[in-house]
């Protein structure tokens, strides 16, 4: 199926994907009203440079057999993705309590306050700032941060997959 999926168009899927990554944890955050705790916020930031990369790999991207600039763009997107991937990684480990987590944890990230009174009126309400060891929403046992290092990881795969077929179709395999 995967050699089905033409080189030209993964630039685009990794872009959509990435969109609507970033777009389901900024639904999360402001229509479902999540906080994002430091490592949320920070497991994003792949996601913002992956497009980057993606849409200019998409617009280098004219034929099916695309260039070398290209599959330096998908490579870096790869990087990204694994590097976001790892980012996840440590999050989920944080919050099932396999190691700990960064110490300031609980006070960066989706700030609930942007003066002393706005935090006093957010503690009277009863908001708490985020942490980074309690899952703030789960499926199937599955964190928020875990679903980011499925996705990621599954988008290092896809963009990997182009660089798999050059190097493939160089040496004669193909």
């Amino acid at each position: 199926m995967l050699d089905r999926l033409p080189s030209n168009a993964i630039p685009w899927i990794l872009l959509a994907a990435s969109a609507a990554t970033i777009g389901g944890a900024l639904f999360f955050e402001h229509v479902l009203g999540y906080i994002p705790c430091a490592l949320c916020l920070e497991g994003r930031h792949p996601h913002y440079y992956a497009m980057g990369a993606a849409l200019i790999a998409g617009i280098l991207s004219r034929e099916a057999n695309i260039g070398i600039l290209v599959l330096f763009f998908l490579g870096l997107c790869m990087a990204l993705y694994l590097w976001g991937a790892g980012i996840s990684f440590h999050h989920m480990g944080v919050e099932y309590r396999w190691w700990a987590g960064p110490e300031d944890c609980a006070s960066v990230g989706g700030s609930v306050a942007g003066s002393l009174q706005d935090l006093q009126s957010a503690l009277d309400r009863g908001v708490k700032p985020p942490r980074c060891d309690e899952a703030a929403w789960t499926l199937f046992g599955i964190s928020l941060a875990g679903f980011n290092f499925l996705i990621t990881l599954a988008l290092a795969a896809l963009s990997a997959l182009p660089l798999w077929r050059y190097f493939r179709e160089s040496r004669g395999e193909a």
